[in-house]
């Protein structure tokens, strides 16, 4: 598998997406721009890229591929930083406007965003260029219901976001919070990159990789699972999500779980809805589950995570 030479992934951890450079001449692009407390980072492995081309370059545009606080965290200090422009799907401007932390679903889980001001929209099935080939901005509602991915159809390319990962696709938060079109708009999405002529996914998380049958095979056997047993897709959210939290927290005194997992939204809403722990039960579950996967350890009664953020 090989990258044309005007892309670069840097590949991040949790927390942060990843972000994907775009060379052209002395500009630059980058999709997608990380944790908010992840921003300082960013920027330092941005200027890194940048610094080790041949020639000058400069990043002139920021695209976000969706609204969630692990792809937009890092537009504030990369616009302070670099005096680019910010490009955002058209279906989240008015969130990001009048920044609606609610919808920017940033309240519902607790997690962070520094707020910015956008330059323009990419609409949904448009095209543009990017390190001098033609992208076309496809909408992929699911995960976000906002979302758009980006194809290269000459070099046969996706750029998927949180629509496709190698092992799966991110959390389908809609249909958590008690909509009812999430779920069948995730197996369109998936169905509709399932038609194109794709060789190389670009994912917000996890490398780059070329096994595109055997991933769309296992997104949709885990999209199944989710609709026969709903709950399961629960579980795996709250087990997902509170792992992101806590590696934001950095850590959580255990005696404290059951109220915290009380005042997130998110996992409040979850656990009545679809779950149905008391309060106790929800937190010894939930640290059973995490135990037994080793994402966590306890340690002189704190929960810390146990993967670097």
């Amino acid at each position: 598998m090989k990258l044309p030479a005007s892309i670069q992934v840097i590949e991040r951890g949790w927390l942060s997406s990843n972000n994907v450079l775009f060379f052209e001449g002395e500009s630059a692009t980058l999709v997608d721009s990380g944790y908010a407390g992840h921003a300082s980072q960013t920027v330092n492995l941005v200027k890194s890229a940048l610094a080790g081309r041949r020639t000058l370059v400069k990043l002139s545009r920021l695209i976000n591929t969706h609204s969630h606080s692990d792809h937009i965290g890092g537009n504030a200090s990369l616009q302070a930083n670099f005096g680019c422009s910010i490009v955002i799907p058209a279906g989240i401007e008015r969130m990001v406007r009048e920044w609606d932390t609610d919808a920017l679903m940033l309240d519902a889980p607790k997690q962070r965003g520094d707020r910015f001001a956008h330059d323009a929209v990419i609409e949904a099935n448009s095209e543009f260029e990017m390190g001098g080939l033609t992208w076309q901005a496809l909408p992929a509602p699911g995960h976000d219901m906002e979302a758009l991915i980006y194809y290269c159809r000459e070099k046969r390319i996706l750029i998927s976001g949180d629509a496709l990962w190698q092992d799966g696709f991110g959390i389908i938060f809609g249909e958590l919070m008690g909509r009812k079109d999430a779920l069948p708009a995730t197996r369109g999405t998936l169905e509709m990159i399932g038609r194109l002529g794709i060789d190389i996914i670009i994912p917000g998380h996890g490398p780059a990789f070329d096994d595109f049958d055997a991933a769309m095979a296992r997104a949709l056997r885990r999209l199944a699972s989710f609709e026969a047993d709903p709950t399961r897709m629960g579980r795996n959210a709250v087990r997902a999500c509170f792992t992101f939290n806590l590696l934001d927290l950095e850590r959580l005194r255990e005696d404290e779980l059951p109220t915290y997992l009380k005042t997130v939204p998110f996992f409040d809403n979850v656990n009545q809805r679809m779950l149905g722990f008391s309060d106790a039960g929800f937190a010894e579950w939930l640290l059973g589950e995490l135990l037994r996967s080793r994402s966590i350890e306890l340690r002189d009664g704190w929960i810390l995570p146990t993967m670097a953020p």
